[in-house]
Parts: structure tokens; sequence; C-alpha cells
């Protein structure tokens, strides 16, 4: 009786070890992922690194995990990390500076001047450095982050003045993305006004404000190159912004292990010199573009590059204290950001 009731007992088992799997099996059989897009739909990032990302995700998982990007955003750009992290939506993509509070304190690292003229190079080294020491997952509260990634070097743009000393910033209307650009903005004796770069065309055409910190490719992009007649550089970027692609934390987790590996391995570095190699041409083509409407590009003068050097050393060592306040090294991390992107500095 004993022997018949322990036969019973393992068939019994083994139905409910069998149902388990097949359930388990179940709960991660495709899948399909919401991602709210924000970028103009030919944009091209859109074009050449969300969409192709997206296809992947598909042939990697075997059609297990599909990514649907959606005709029109769930919310307006700055609202998108708090949309992936509340799982308004699945997946999003935004610039940290965008979120008003210092929950992304660290991403600073990405944003500051003299980083690099190379967006696959700033940006593998970006992911590299606050994902490594600076231990970016954990800034990233609510979801699971997929890829981090800057875009060329950052410029500035007017339809005032040529720009070749501070004084001729004073009193200068510029747009900016937040972050660190707008401090230093500010301290060279701009007026600095924070909007997303939809608003930026009309806010420029009407005369709301006078200039933009933007990449070259955001000109053609957004069709400014008819408003502005002046743009000035720096070597390694007058500044940078960072992004982050990000998924629910809840969503990520009802995908099996080996699909989360397949995910991986495509995102992180991979998709960091994806999204590069799109923004370095896009720059390249957009750079066609600005000479052919006439807008005269100079280099910032040694006097004034030297103020813009001053400038900067001041916030990054006031960044660097304040990390420094959770146990993090700023400057050495830093400073390894600048050997992977091959900035002397």
């Amino acid at each position: 009786m004993k022997i018949k009731n322990l036969a019973i007992g393992s068939a019994v088992a083994a139905a409910i070890l069998g149902s388990s799997i097949m359930t388990s099996t179940m709960a991660f059989a495709d899948t399909t992922l919401a991602l709210s897009s924000w970028l103009p739909p030919r944009h091209p990032i859109v074009i050449n690194a969300i969409k192709p990302w997206a296809k992947e995700v598909s042939k990697v998982t075997e059609g297990r995990v599909k990514v649907r990007i959606l005709a029109k955003p769930l919310g307006p750009p700055p609202a998108h990390y708090d949309m992936a992290a509340d799982g308004i939506a699945d997946i999003t993509y935004g610039l940290h500076s965008f979120t008003t509070d210092n929950r992304f304190e660290r991403s600073r690292i990405g944003q500051f001047s003299f980083l690099g003229d190379d967006a696959v190079s700033g940006s593998k080294a970006f992911w590299n450095v606050y994902s490594g020491s600076l231990d970016a997952q954990a800034e990233h509260e609510g979801v699971k982050l997929l890829g981090l990634f800057v875009h060329g070097p950052g410029v500035l743009h007017n339809k005032v003045r040529q720009i070749e000393t501070k004084a001729d910033m004073d009193g200068l209307k510029i747009r900016v993305p937040g972050g660190y650009i707008s401090d230093l903005m500010s301290d060279l004796g701009a007026e600095t006004l924070f909007m997303s770069s939809g608003e930026v065309f009309e806010k420029l055409s009407r005369g709301v404000i006078d200039g933009v910190t933007f990449t070259y490719e955001a000109l053609t992009a957004f069709k400014l190159t008819d408003d502005l007649k002046y743009t000035m550089r720096v070597p390694g970027g007058l500044y940078n912004t960072t992004w982050f692609l990000v998924m629910n934390k809840g969503a990520w987790e009802g995908i099996s292990e080996a699909d989360h590996a397949a995910i991986e391995a495509i995102s992180g570095a991979a998709f960091a010199e994806r999204v590069g190699t799109a923004w370095n041409g896009a720059d390249e083509k957009a750079l066609e573009g600005i000479k052919k409407a006439g807008i005269e590009i100079t280099d910032a003068p040694a006097e004034l590059l030297e103020s813009i050097k001053s400038l900067a050393t001041v916030r990054e060592a006031a960044w660097a204290d304040a990390i420094a306040e959770d146990g993090f090294d700023g400057a050495a991390a830093l400073q390894e950001l600048r050997t992977q992107t091959g900035v002397e500095y």
C-alpha cells in the first residue's frame, strides 16, 4: 500500500511539475513590448538605431519578444523616464537632463565640455564608465537599464552675432536641454531657457530665443537653418547630452533569463556603438546642409576657450565633490572617460 501511495504521489508530483514548467514556458512566450518614441519618426536616431534595435530584439529572441514602436509618443519627452518606471510604456528613451531633480547626478559625467568629437567613442565610454564604476543602474530605479549614449559634440548656434569673447554672450537668450550646459551658459552670461527639441523651431522663428545649444544634425532635423547665422565650436564639444534606453522593471522580469541574455548582448556597449554611428553619420550629412544655408562656422578663439575651460573646471569639481559623498570618485571616472575617447585635457 505504501509503495502504491508513493507511486501515486510521484505521479501527482510529476504532473504538478509538468504543469509548472508549462505555465512558466507560457508566461515567457510571445511577449510584445510597447516602445514610446518622441523624436520625429524620420529622425536619424529613430531610423538607424531605435528601429533596427527593436527589430533585432525579435531576431535574437527567436520571436519570443517583440518590440512595437508606437506611432505617437505616450507623453511629452521629459515624462518618458517616469513613463517606463510607472509602466505606462514598456520601453522608453530620453535625456537625463530632462528630469529636474538630482536622481541622475552621476550621469552628468557625460555632459561636460571637452569630452570628444566622436559619438561612437563617446557613447561607448559613457556606457563603460557610468554603468561601471559609477553604478548607473542604481540611479535608474524601477527600470532595467538597457542603453546609455551621447550625441556628437555639442555646439552653440545663434542668429545675433558670432561669439568671439565671453562678453559676446551677454544677454543672449539661449535654448538649453537642462543639465550642465544650462549652468555653463549662465556662467558665460547668457539667459537660458529650457525646452525640448520639438519646441525650438517655433521659439526661434518667433524670436523668443536668439540661439540654441544643439548638435549639427539637430539644425537640419528640426528645420532651423533658415533662422540661424552663426555657429561656434570647441574641440571635444562645448557640451554633450546623456541619454538612456530603459525597460519597465516588471516587463523585464516577465522575460526569460535566456532572452535577458540575448537582449543584453545587443544592448549596452553594442547599442552605444549603433546609436553613435547613427549620430556621426547624421552630423556629417547635416554639415553639408548647414554650409549650404550659409551659416558661418568658426572655432572659439583661444581667450574664449580658456574662459570656458576655467568655468568648466569649476563645474566638474563641484560635481565630483557632490558624488564623493556617496563614495564615488568623480575625478578618476572623468579622467577614464576622456582616456577612452582620446581627449587630452
